[in-house]
């Protein structure tokens, strides 16, 4: 007799990068034709030299290193991210308003923890973050699906027309994952304001903000002296410094909403990984030149795979920057049984859109989440030979 399963649970899609991976087990790759792994938007290189010392000296000649530390994250990190912040938004962020995660999920799952309960619902543009849309499934949340068409730009008017009495929040991500594209600043103050007008919490994702192709701030949403009323910043030191496996993002809020994220924090996980939280602070400190040029190497990625859809017959780009391109495929199956073909036939392992759409959309059957930051520009070239060969 099976143990019982919280009903919510099972209803819930299994993680998509997991179930990937399992797509190419057991799969043996040619070898003049490897596999390309364009599934997941993570660094799979190690950090700068500079840092990884910082965290060996830490873990060598910092007893507190080892220790619980404080539920919302070390101060001094905490008073860096302020500052920063503050300076690069224009805007009056104090440390109280910042807290550390165990890395952007984990910030997210904190954040709606306090917003919403079984049986309320959150606005997500489609094509959405499918961890946004599995922790609202596996809470008992509806996610009420806000289509944002050809050019993956979410319209505050049309999310108006779906909020209800139920609705608690509107979750935003720019530079987004899955579609690549960057919101414009207009359309963040737009969605401000009509969160604001309903009594609802924006919240922003903004994981990806170190690779935004656009020079100076991105928004004004912190040069509003009563955004903590309304805004809710999630962010992610995985990606600007290499830290995936140290799990360190941050939530930007009220003190009065931090208040009741530390009741969630303390209960799973007590305090964010001390090493974590060094290591970023190092980061923030040391290495604004280092993620510049990052940034600039992503930058060139992302121009290799807008050239490389320009010329690729039947393909549609749809949206591209930050780690991800997504795309429409020009053939008459399915993405998810495309994309399980291209593993076997191509060597390459892409996400369906079918992973980031509601179940039976359209749309998904049509798209791709290419996420390109790990692959360099040969193998960029490589990637669209592949799809240009490939024949169903």
């Amino acid at each position: 007799m099976a143990l019982p399963l919280n009903p919510a649970f099972a209803a819930t899609e299994p993680p998509p990068v997991m179930e990937a991976r399992r797509w190419i087990q057991g799969v043996t790759f040619p070898a003049d034709r490897p596999l390309i792994n364009v599934s997941q938007a993570a660094p799979v290189e190690s950090p700068p030299m500079g840092l990884r010392q910082a965290l060996a000296e830490a873990a060598l000649d910092d007893p507190n290193a080892h220790l619980y530390g404080p539920v919302l994250g070390l101060p001094s990190l905490r008073e860096e991210i302020a500052a920063q912040w503050s300076a690069a938004y224009g805007g009056d962020i104090a440390p109280a308003q910042v807290a550390i995660t165990q890395g952007c999920n984990q910030a997210f799952t904190a954040v709606m923890a306090t917003l919403a309960g079984a049986g309320d619902e959150v606005i997500l543009p489609t094509p959405w973050y499918f961890n946004h849309k599995m922790w609202l499934d596996m809470t008992g949340v509806r996610a009420v699906p806000l289509d944002t068409g050809a050019t993956l730009i979410p319209d505050a008017a049309q999310a108006e027309r779906l909020i209800t009495g139920k609705t608690r929040a509107i979750v935003l991500v720019t530079p987004n994952n899955p579609g690549g594209v960057e919101y414009p600043a207009e359309t963040l103050a737009a969605f401000r304001d009509l969160a604001r007008a309903h009594g609802l919490a924006l919240i922003i994702d903004e994981t990806y903000r170190d690779f935004d192709s656009r020079s100076g701030r991105p928004h004004e949403l912190f040069a509003d002296p009563d955004w903590a009323g309304t805004v809710i910043q999630l962010y992610s030191f995985s990606k600007a410094y290499r830290l995936t496996g140290h799990r360190v993002g941050a939530i930007v809020a009220s003190t009065d909403r931090l208040a009741e994220v530390e009741k969630f924090l303390d209960t799973v996980a007590i305090c964010p990984s001390q090493l974590g939280q060094i290591g970023a602070l190092w980061g923030m400190r040391n290495l604004s030149q280092w993620v510049a040029g990052e940034r600039d190497e992503i930058l060139a990625r992302r121009r290799a795979m807008t050239d490389g859809f320009t010329a690729l017959d039947g393909w549609k780009l749809l949206g591209c920057g930050a780690y991800f391109a997504y795309v429409e495929h020009p053939f008459d199956m399915a993405s998810d049984a495309l994309c399980k073909r291209l593993v076997t036939e191509a060597s390459l392992l892409m996400l369906p859109g079918t992973m980031f759409q509601p179940e039976g959309s359209a749309a998904g059957k049509r798209q791709i989440r290419i996420a390109f930051a790990n692959v360099d520009a040969g193998g960029i070239s490589e990637m669209f030979l592949r799809l240009a060969a490939f024949r169903p």
